[in-house]
């Protein structure tokens, strides 16, 4: 909690321009935890140092950019950026080539989870990017599916709770469990509709 605060008492002198400098630090590997800095922005629209709706845009802007600009430096610099002080301490080479290997199984589908894994979240999308599997514009594409899951659900849980901390609290704790279930479910709900199809099609063809 007394980190929250500490955001907050930021976020409330400096609005935007801080919640828009932290995420997009945040995706360079800055160990402050993106819910709560995303928390923090939607508090301070509940207190009425900002409004929340536009609060909300500032949060995928800047999670979207700071996600592009490592996708980028895997892209542009390969492996070489793995030398950079910034990916060094948190992209080891062990960690490297796992996320390698799950990317050359899974593809895309690594980028969307990789949204919600936060110690993951960077190398993966850097990953991403030295990977030449996946375009820019589908990982953008991708990872912005995935944050207007995540995204809104962080600012608007600040938002509505910002009078109350010790529920807020309760709530950013099992805030992550509740956005893996929707996930789940949204990737449940996606793999019956292709079932379903593919059936169909089956049956049309006999």
């Amino acid at each position: 909690m007394d980190f929250l605060q500490t955001l907050v008492s930021i976020f409330m002198q400096y609005g935007y321009f801080a919640v828009f400098g932290i995420l997009i630090l945040c995706g360079f590997g800055l160990p402050v935890p993106e819910d709560i800095s995303l928390t923090a922005g939607g508090v301070i629209s509940g207190l009425g140092y900002a409004n929340v709706h536009i609060m909300f845009l500032v949060g995928m802007a800047g999670v979207l950019l700071g996600d592009s600009f490592v996708f980028w430096l895997g892209s542009h610099y390969g492996e070489r950026a793995l030398s950079l002080p910034v990916l060094r301490t948190v992209l080891h080479p062990e960690r490297f080539d796992k996320v390698r290997e799950q990317f050359k199984k899974y593809g895309r589908w690594v980028v969307f989870v990789g949204r919600f894994m936060p110690g993951l979240r960077m190398p993966i999308f850097f990953t991403a990017g030295t990977s030449k599997q996946i375009s820019f514009f589908l990982f953008l594409l991708t990872d912005g599916f995935a944050a207007l899951i995540s995204v809104p659900i962080w600012v608007y849980l600040g938002y509505y709770f910002a009078h109350n901390f010790d529920e807020l609290m309760g709530w950013v704790r099992g805030g992550q469990t509740l956005i893996l279930i929707l996930v789940f479910l949204l990737i449940g709900i996606l793999v019956f509709f292709w079932w379903r199809r593919k059936h169909r099609e089956g049956k049309g063809k006999k």
